[in-house]
């Protein structure tokens, strides 16, 4: 499927399959959150991935969403880090690990997977949960797993607004 498919394709999954998610198939996911680009190249995505039932009940309970995926990434940034805008000091992790998101989902789809980006949680409940995210800032949480049967975009999906409402040619 060429990008463009691809980008459109995609949609927010949020009824899996208990297939399991073969460990090359992860291993891709994974790989593409760590080459995204960041700000400098300084890498601040941090991501866990969550699959022990243990692990999941923890998480589970720090979400108000709850899609019961095989796998769950937890996405998070460390401040310190990540390069800061010189002119404001702006920190740019959050943006970097979103972007980290966004390419795990595009490689999620392209293998047949399905994510949607999770971002109602509770942050500070989620690094109690799990102290290895200590000094991290989560910002995403992404069910990854199989489509169950039956899954399909919400009725939303494909609703756009039209470009001359987003793009300005100046």
């Amino acid at each position: 499927m060429n990008f463009a498919e691809l980008s459109a394709q995609r949609y927010s999954l949020r009824k899996f399959s208990d297939r399991p998610v073969e460990d090359a198939l992860l291993q891709q996911v994974l790989e593409a959150g760590r080459n995204a680009p960041t700000a400098h190249n300084n890498q601040p995505q941090r991501i866990f991935v969550l699959q022990s039932p243990e692990a999941m009940a923890k998480a589970d309970a720090c979400m108000g969403c709850h899609f019961h995926p095989p796998v769950l990434l937890a996405v998070a940034y460390d401040p310190a880090a990540a390069w800061d805008r010189e002119c404001d000091g702006k920190n740019h992790g959050e943006i970097d690990a979103t972007i980290a998101v966004t390419q795990m989902m595009l490689q999620a789809a392209d293998l047949g997977l399905g994510t949607t980006y999770v971002g109602m949680f509770d942050p500070e409940k989620l690094t109690a949960a799990f102290p290895e995210m200590a000094g991290l800032v989560p910002i995403a949480m992404l069910p990854l797993g199989y489509p169950a049967e039956g899954a399909h975009p919400a009725r939303l999906h494909t609703d756009r607004k039209p470009m001359e409402q987003l793009v300005k040619y100046l």
